[in-house]
């Protein structure tokens, strides 16, 4: 019964007519807490199901719906080298770490990523601000030829002018 009114609200609040796909979206943010998703692969994921009648468009709708109504927070993506914001992928976390649990049937306890959202929400409540950050690093591959790899920094956080990173 909780699970449908929070997301009854959302639908008669924006006036959704596709319940099924945003019941879906929400169940798609709860099982991957704390992994890099974006719309396009939201958007892909329904697609390579068969859904046809549905637009990316109608995905960032969603996403923003759920946002709006408090179910999730979006983290976006902070190139440290390049001290600049990366668009895509970003990170959604819950802002209810029980909102998200009950949502799956305290199903997908995966520690690590329900402690990335528990500690998360503890840097909003303490007044950071906090992106994910992304920190590119020349390594040499079995070849001994030199690449280009992405690091993950899990949390940027800034609060006037202090920053941070964990």
């Amino acid at each position: 019964m909780f699970k449908e009114t929070y997301i009854k609200d959302i639908v008669d609040r924006n006036n959704i007519s596709r319940v099924d796909i945003l019941d879906s979206i929400v169940n798609m943010l709860a099982s991957s807490v704390g992994s890099l998703t974006n719309p396009q692969k939201i958007y892909n994921s329904f697609k390579s199901n068969g859904e046809k009648e549905l637009s990316l468009n109608t995905i960032h709708l969603y996403l923003k719906n759920i946002e709006d109504a408090f179910i999730v927070n979006k983290s976006l993506r902070y190139d440290i080298k390049g001290k600049k914001y990366i668009q895509t992928p970003q990170k959604y976390y819950f802002t209810d770490v029980g909102l998200r649990n009950a949502r799956l049937n305290f199903r997908q306890q995966e520690e690590s990523h329900l402690m990335e959202n528990i500690i998360y929400n503890e840097l909003l409540v303490r007044g950071y601000n906090v992106d994910v950050g992304v920190v590119e690093q020349n390594v040499k591959n079995k070849d001994g030829k030199s690449e280009k790899k992405q690091l993950e920094v899990d949390f940027v956080c800034n609060l006037g002018n202090k920053r941070y990173y964990i």
